[in-house]
């Protein structure tokens, strides 16, 4: 059962879920408009293995955006920790966003209860589309689950941001530590 746009209000002042920072004007009938951040990540490697990490180039997104190109992935955050122990969440984009050619989360929009973070968005755009930090771009839905709470404790436990595929984690020793970041310089 989806939780309409006051009861998310509701749970929300109970405690029962998390938005920060939180804007009532944000709230729709059945979800929490949400803004894009400031950071956005590409990979480095021409070939992604998943069986090693990968490198990442990181870059800020500044007042005048940044311009997206087809043909690339680029993940990026939201501005806002959403989530819940309470509720599982999904995440898409908004139809404006749609109507655009971006897509900000195709293949993995199910938030588990106690994933409570900046959520990755996975972005694709069908032409050149220019984006700015602090943008509405997507919503938040939260849903009731039904049976005993199973709280996340994955790899991506406690993100801060925009996070690149921990894949590699599953088939590497264990110990390694999160992608590497690299200069543009280290690329020519």
């Amino acid at each position: 059962m989806i939780l309409t746009g006051r009861q998310i209000d509701h749970e929300r002042s109970l405690g029962r879920l998390v938005i920060e920072p939180f804007l009532p004007e944000r709230l729709e009938p059945n979800s929490y408009g949400f803004t894009l951040g400031d950071t956005v990540m590409t990979y480095a490697d021409t070939v992604l293995d998943p069986r090693s990490e990968p490198r990442i180039l990181e870059e800020v997104i500044s007042a005048d955006g940044y311009e997206f190109l087809p043909g690339r992935i680029y993940l990026a955050s939201t501005a806002e920790r959403m989530g819940s122990d309470n509720y599982a969440a999904t995440l898409h984009a908004r139809l404006s966003t749609s109507l655009l050619g971006v897509w900000i989360q195709y293949s993995a929009p199910l938030g588990h209860a106690g994933a409570i973070i900046p959520w990755t968005l996975e972005i694709k755009v069908e032409r050149p589309v220019r984006l700015y930090p602090g943008m509405l771009i997507g919503k938040l839905a939260f849903w009731k689950m039904h049976g005993p709470a199973q709280t996340y404790d994955g790899k991506y436990t406690g993100s801060q941001g925009a996070m690149a595929s921990r894949i590699w984690t599953e088939t590497s020793a264990p110990g390694q530590h999160a992608p590497l970041l690299v200069s543009e310089e280290v690329l020519v």
